[in-house]
């Protein structure tokens, strides 16, 4: 069902029906309206507009935030955050966007050859429920800028975050069908992505979920962004900065309740450090605080659905039943709530779901490696191949797991992070295409070859 269920107490606080069939032809003609003018407005007149909508954000942000928490379960400090950035992201694209799709002058035997960057129209976002706003932002902003219009189909446990983006572009300013929320069940996907007002599709999901929409899109011959799950390393060699590592590793894994596709999932810890690293972080671990999300000293969320719960939980009980040893947590916690607790796990068989899978949660899977070679051959080891978090000071070594690692982004002495300055996404089963960063804002554009001979 489309529907609001408080992730902290398992409450359902406000359900809605499914948009008809009429009422989604009607959502779309809109759209093909609202493209047809929307494409031949200048960027400045774009900006202006999206500027107005950074300054909704900004406004906005606590109650925004406060939907986002009851609808997803997300630290309020953290859904501040989240609006805060979308904010950021906006105003980039404003600022940004003519430069990105100005037109390129190329030397060819033309007497005069350029490249053209030009919107392709609709653009159907597939969007999930773990960052509400920050994943649809980070799409819509560069595409709208760039003169596409936006349809979001959003997760079904959000549909209140989805309203409110609807109602943040039409105050700014916007023309209705310029940026447009269909609530919608997931058997109506397949219809949209096959109609031929919609040009472009992108999604950010599973690999699952991406496979399915990805096949639909090459059915119906559209391009195709793929932003998917992630099983990301966190390297930790011995020249770290210890304690600035330990610290960003319980934030990698415990941030967004462990829910984030880079979220560092397998620490792959040096040998000569392992025993203190694995004693500091689980301690760490052990100290999180589960409770309500909107009280300010809880420092560990719910889960968003008792489905993402059980399912982290089968994982940890397979991975036990592999042979894996539980540092500490294991366990969804008693009372209402998606609650687990944050787990650390050890000596991992290589095929267990630890060590194969997602585990969409907080879970930590510990590895020990031996040198640097070794923890480039695991974390290539993987199915996915999103981002990578080294830590080394070691100049050498940080060209080689820059130049090694197969994933769309390496961070060093960093937490991987989504920037609206950096292109963002993944190669293997963590997806395709390019979302943020120049590289972004062209992905749906007809990028058209100038040629003028004579």
């Amino acid at each position: 069902m489309i529907a609001t269920v408080n992730p902290a107490t398992a409450e359902l606080v406000r359900e809605f029906a499914p948009q008809t069939k009429k009422e989604i032809e009607h959502a779309l003609a809109a759209a093909a309206r609202a493209w047809a003018e929307h494409r031949r407005t200048s960027f400045a007149q774009r900006a202006e507009k999206m500027m107005r909508v950074a300054n909704v954000l900004e406004r906005e942000k606590e109650r925004l935030a406060r939907i986002i928490t009851l609808e997803m379960g997300k630290l309020l400090r953290e859904a501040v955050g989240e609006i805060e950035k979308c904010a950021g992201c906006c105003r980039h694209y404003a600022a940004q966007a003519e430069e990105f799709l100005r037109e390129e002058t190329i030397a060819s035997p033309a007497r005069r050859s350029s490249v053209q960057y030009q919107p392709f129209g609709i653009v159907l976002a597939i969007m999930p429920w773990n960052f509400p706003f920050w994943q649809v932002i980070r799409f819509a902003a560069p595409a709208i800028m760039a003169g596409n219009v936006a349809v979001l189909k959003h997760a079904a446990n959000v549909p209140q975050c989805a309203l409110a983006l609807a109602e943040i572009f039409g105050e700014a300013g916007f023309a209705e069908g310029i940026f447009t929320t269909l609530l919608v069940e997931t058997e109506a996907v397949a219809a949209l992505v096959a109609d031929a007002r919609v040009r472009a599709v992108t999604l950010t999901g599973s690999d699952r979920a991406g496979s399915a929409v990805g096949e639909l899109a090459g059915r119906a011959l559209k391009k195709c962004v793929l932003e998917l799950g992630g099983s990301d390393a966190f390297i930790v060699r011995p020249s770290a900065d210890f304690e600035k590592a330990v610290a960003t590793a319980i934030k990698a894994r415990t941030l967004n309740a462990g829910q984030s596709c880079i979220a560092g999932k397998r620490f792959l810890i040096a040998n000569e450090i392992y025993d203190d690293f694995v004693a500091a972080f689980v301690a760490r671990m052990r100290a999180l605080t589960p409770g309500d999300p909107m009280a300010e000293a809880t420092t560990l969320a719910p889960l968003a659905t008792p489905h993402i719960r059980d399912g982290v939980a089968k994982q940890v009980k397979d991975s036990v039943a592999a042979a894996a040893k539980i540092l500490c947590g294991g366990n969804a916690l008693a009372g209402p709530g998606n609650f687990y607790e944050a787990t650390v796990l050890a000596e991992i068989p290589a095929d267990s779901s630890a060590a194969r899978e997602e585990i969409f949660g907080p879970v930590a899977s510990i590895f020990r490696v031996s040198d640097a070679a070794e923890a480039v051959a695991l974390a290539n080891d993987s199915a996915f191949g999103l981002g990578a978090s080294v830590w080394t000071n070691d100049a050498k070594e940080q060209e080689l797991f820059a130049r090694e690692l197969e994933s769309g982004m390496v961070f060093v002495n960093a937490l991987v992070a989504s920037d609206p300055h950096l292109p963002f996404g993944g190669v293997k089963r963590s997806g395709y295409g390019r979302e943020l960063g120049r590289e972004g804002i062209r992905e749906f554009t007809n990028v058209k070859t100038i040629y003028l001979g004579g």
